[in-house]
């Protein structure tokens, strides 16, 4: 047994009885005198845990003045401590400044325990990297306040940019859930001016104030049942089934992604793949598509053909 993992036995012993002698805590842990002080001293400096020798009672005791607030459970082995320092590293890289400030006091923590085990936590940001693309700069101020409103289930008043037709609309929303997907963050919202589920970009969102109303509850499946159904952020009831073919180069790819969690796809005797997925709004799986260049066929609804093609001849004739 580790000495990390040895912790938790101490936990128990103490929990259990207000008082032990040395006698019985060696014989339960199966452990040495030396070994015995050692972990004393770690307790003590590392995990703010002090188990004291009570001379007038002849046995050892948890120190009742120690001033360290222990949350139930809260001690880590090794793989735990690597485990939550990954994901403060990957959230500090997620969205730098938006957690980091508020996990700093934990991190430092972390990294006693690390360092006392022989383990450089400096180094741990050198091993995890993230790399992002197509990520855009969002208004700290305003994610914070969507972000507080969405957990204090309150009402905001949003300023939001629609870039698609380029106006500004003033609204208020009751956000229901937060979504980070494609390197950026939307929120989904009740948007009390269209009476209806929306999805919206949080950098998109310009002046944000939240209410003291409120917000309307709606109930969970309802609404992974109007915004999941389609493919992408834009997807709502699946309205139409796209069909579209992949070469056997791209296949050897394609065949291991999930584009939809409802997809259905058939791999072909000439290697090449067959993929059918829901979709509400065509516009994001059109982007996508189109990154595939000369390796993807769409093939149904004719609607979607359509589509694609004027797409691909319209960018044609930038090089006409």
């Amino acid at each position: 047994m580790s000495q990390s993992d040895r912790i938790y036995q101490y936990k128990a012993l103490f929990k259990n009885k207000r008082l032990l002698s040395k006698e019985d805590i060696l014989g339960k842990l199966e452990i040495s005198l030396a070994t015995f002080k050692r972990d004393l001293d770690k307790m003590r400096d590392v995990y703010n845990y002090e188990i004291v020798y009570d001379r007038f009672e002849n046995g050892y005791r948890l120190n009742d003045t120690n001033e360290a607030v222990e949350l139930p459970g809260l001690m880590f082995t090794q793989g735990e401590i690597l485990a939550l320092m990954t994901i403060q590293s990957m959230i500090e890289q997620l969205e730098p400044g938006l957690l980091g400030p508020k996990l700093k006091p934990l991190q430092d923590r972390l990294d006693g325990l690390l360092e006392a085990q022989g383990m450089d936590a400096t180094t741990l940001a050198q091993r995890v990297r993230l790399l992002h693309a197509g990520k855009r700069r969002m208004h700290l101020k305003s994610f914070e306040a969507v972000a507080k409103a969405t957990l204090e289930r309150k009402q905001i008043k949003i300023t939001h940019y629609n870039r698609q037709s380029g106006e500004r609309v003033e609204r208020t929303i009751s956000p229901q859930q937060l979504v980070h997907y494609r390197e950026n963050w939307y929120v989904d919202a009740w948007c009390h001016l269209r009476n209806g589920l929306r999805s919206f970009s949080v950098d998109a969102v310009e002046e944000c104030t939240v209410l003291e109303k409120d917000a309307k509850e709606l109930n969970p499946d309802a609404i992974k049942s109007a915004l999941s159904k389609g493919y992408g952020i834009f997807g709502g009831s699946a309205s139409e089934w796209a069909k579209v073919r992949f070469t056997p180069e791209r296949a050897r790819w394609v065949q291991f992604e999930e584009w939809h969690p409802d997809q259905r796809g058939t791999l072909e005797k000439d290697g090449a793949y067959l993929l059918e997925l829901p979709y509400s709004d065509e516009r994001e799986l059109i982007g996508d598509l189109l990154r595939m260049g000369p390796d993807v066929q769409v093939l149904s609804p004719p609607s979607l053909v359509k589509k694609f093609k004027t797409t691909v001849k319209d960018i044609a004739s930038l090089y006409e």
